[in-house]
């Protein structure tokens, strides 16, 4: 197994936020794995199997925490790393450091969706392995911190709140509560293509379709959100409670914000806030 010490991750009270949201709310830090995103728990098994199968190495296109993620694990596992990313809509933090991990990025002049074609040619053309969300094991690696929230708060929650980018986190977190799934609530930015908050710069989502069923299947909801509604979830969590997330995590508490909850809240925060340190220090100022 390929790992870098990913999971078991904090589970905070946010009693400033409980108070301010009328629910009871948890914050399930993610910036708290070795490269500072949920991405590493599916990471760590997606490159072990991939080493195992004997693969010539991993390729991934990304918004910046997969290409980190894949850069570091595949350095771990002594693979080569190849990451694609559009030109100039990846935060300056997660470039470095995928490439200080040494992985070749290539950037392309087009969409994410393009730069996913792209990944996927590499693996069927050239003998790599696909590591973005399309290759279940990175959902079984992501699915382990359902579990941890269950082990943690001694519970499902009621309510489940996520970014909402290309969808494979909420996916991962449906398999990993099983059949007993809390409420999802889901936040997207309503300029998809263009949001500030780079983690969820998705204009179409891979796993679109499974999460209509995930929340057809647990009475959930999605909510557009403008970028002054997560700016200001963004602030809310780092001053309120002192976390230090990068925008796009604070998607979820501004969902929350915005639609109608009960209960316990479990709010999963998905990446530092030093990942994308040109948009933080633009909001915080």
């Amino acid at each position: 197994m390929i790992t870098l010490g990913e999971g078991n991750t904090p589970l905070l009270p946010a009693p400033r936020l409980s108070e301010r949201l009328g629910v009871e709310v948890w914050l399930k830090w993610e910036g708290a794995n070795p490269t500072g995103s949920f991405k590493d728990r599916g990471m760590a098994v997606a490159v072990s199997r991939a080493l195992e199968r004997g693969a010539a190495g991993v390729v991934c296109a990304s918004t910046g925490n997969t290409a980190a993620s894949c850069a570091a694990y595949a350095a771990r596992a002594g693979l080569s790393a190849v990451v694609i990313t559009p030109r100039g809509a990846v935060a300056r933090g997660k470039v470095a450091q995928a490439r200080a991990t040494g992985a070749d990025v290539r950037e392309i002049d087009g969409t994410f969706e393009e730069a996913h074609r792209e990944a996927r040619r590499l693996a069927e053309d050239e003998g790599f392995v696909n590591v973005n969300s399309i290759n279940p094991d990175r959902i079984e690696g992501q699915s382990s911190a359902a579990r941890e929230i269950v082990q943690q708060l001694g519970r499902v929650p009621d309510v489940l709140a996520l970014p909402y980018g290309g969808g494979g986190n909420t996916v991962a977190y449906a398999s990993g509560f099983g059949e007993q799934l809390p409420r999802f609530v889901l936040g997207e930015s309503e300029r998809r293509s263009e949001t500030f908050a780079s983690a969820i710069r998705i204009a179409d989502p891979v796993h679109r379709i499974e999460v209509g069923r995930v929340l057809e299947r647990s009475g959930g909801v999605c909510i557009p959100l403008s970028e002054e509604q997560i700016e200001s979830a963004w602030r809310l969590v780092a001053h309120e409670e002192g976390v230090f997330c990068e925008p796009a995590s604070a998607a979820g508490i501004a969902a929350v914000a915005a639609a109608e909850v009960h209960g316990s809240v479990v709010c999963v925060l998905t990446g530092h806030g030093l990942k994308d340190p040109d948009a933080t220090e633009r909001i915080a100022a």
